[in-house]
């Protein structure tokens, strides 16, 4: 075989070695053979290229999201791969005048992460420079808020989430004074993200519990495509999108310092996926009142056909069941709406068990008591699907408007 290649179309190409060292390059100098090789090899967003006769990817890595705005980053942000959740609790010394003086530097090392910056102090600053879609969105809990401002700035919803049966709650799992979502396309920048604002923050807080979570990687399945949790489910097709006419009403506070900000609820729900594993296909499509193979619920085809709730078998039984959580989780009452942005997880296994899985169920709304409270209470009294899952992390936390450049996370809160 020769070093020459030739193209598609039958028209004798130029290869690399050929270039580098052939007549094309003589007189040329080492510079511009460097220089060519570069260009030979180099990738445009948006752009394939060939090499060695097969299509090449185009990059995401340069892929930003805009950190200042009238709403924190992540939350309406298309949900990237990879997301990190850290709660951190408060050191004791820390008042108002040190909080300012945190979310002034945590603000500053977010807005240089997430557009491919190095954080002012990053000993490593090569590992900033690939953002994918990086965004770190953050969220005060009660302590932070009181210690901020006092107990008349604290919204009636912000404190732990009220009691309900299914709860197998751990410490290790809930609550928190100072949440970090921080979420990309690649999980080697969320994780260095992590520990550039974990070092900004150590002098003023404590790590409570770090929680990780993934989705589909980008470029896996087309744009706009509805998650599946580990149980295959089709999970969140009656999710609001951004583009609603009434995604503001439903997702952001509208009055006071959280105006432009939202309520958030971490729920980490334990996923029985051996036990899971005996039930067979019915079943499971009964328990969740939507077919498995694409979401449709189970009076129609596709995935976002409206169900029929009143339609019967030939033997007058419901056709979706009373207890399916499809059933259980709608309400006639169109301002008991969330916003979810669910992650899966999974741990290493141990003992008998093949599984160590689950939810981090997130969801964004005005108000956690009158929207996510009244459905959490449905399904905790006839949702099938406890038979298989169980809440073992509670956390809720107010999310504070964006900020523009020059001002700092937190400073409708702090001024």
């Amino acid at each position: 075989m020769t070093s020459e290649q030739t193209h598609p179309s039958g028209r004798s190409g130029v290869s690399r070695r050929g270039l580098l060292f052939g007549g094309a390059v003589a007189g040329l100098g080492a510079a511009a053979a460097v220089g060519a090789d570069v260009l030979l090899n180099r990738l445009q967003p948006g752009t394939a290229t060939e090499r060695g006769g097969e299509a090449m990817p185009a990059l995401h890595g340069s892929d930003t999201v805009p950190f200042y705005g009238t709403h924190q980053a992540g939350i309406a942000t298309t949900p990237q791969a990879h997301a990190t959740f850290i709660a951190l609790d408060l050191r004791a010394e820390i008042d108002r005048s040190a909080l300012r003086r945190m979310m002034r530097v945590l603000t500053d090392d977010a807005a240089r992460l997430t557009q491919g910056e190095p954080a002012l102090a990053d000993s490593e600053p090569e590992l900033g420079t690939v953002p994918a879609r990086l965004t770190v969105t953050f969220g005060f809990g009660p302590e932070f808020v009181m210690r901020a401002a006092g107990p008349s700035a604290l919204p009636d919803w912000l404190g732990p989430l009220p009691a309900f049966s299914i709860d197998r709650l751990d410490p290790a799992w809930s609550d928190g004074d100072l949440l970090f979502q921080i979420a990309s396309d690649d999980a080697f920048t969320v994780a260095h993200a992590t520990r550039m604002l974990l070092k900004d923050a150590r002098s003023f807080a404590t790590v409570r519990w770090t929680q990780h979570g993934f989705r589909r990687a980008l470029g896996s399945e087309k744009p706009g495509t509805t998650m599946r949790n580990l149980f295959g489910q089709v999970d969140g097709t009656t999710n609001p999108s951004p583009e609603d006419e009434d995604f503001a009403r439903v997702v952001w506070a509208a009055d006071g310092w959280l105006a432009g900000g939202t309520s958030f609820v971490l729920r980490r729900t334990r996923m029985d996926l051996d036990k899971w594993d005996r039930l067979d296909r019915s079943g499971r499509e009964q328990s969740v009142g939507r077919t498995l193979a694409n979401g449709a619920p189970l009076t129609g085809v596709n995935e976002h056909d409206e169900p029929d709730f009143d339609a019967k078998t030939s033997i007058g039984f419901p056709v979706i069941p009373e207890f399916s959580h499809i059933r259980r989780a709608r309400s006639e009452n169109t301002d008991e709406r969330i916003f979810r942005r669910a992650y899966n997880y999974d741990h290493p296994p141990s003992g008998a068990e093949i599984s160590d899985s689950g939810l981090l169920f997130v969801s964004f709304q005005a108000d956690a008591l009158q929207q996510f409270v009244p459905i959490q209470r449905r399904l905790d009294e006839l949702d099938l699907l406890n038979e298989w899952t169980t809440p073992i992390g509670s956390a809720v936390f107010a999310i504070p408007p964006g900020c523009v450049a020059g001002g700092y996370i937190g400073d409708t809160l702090l001024v």
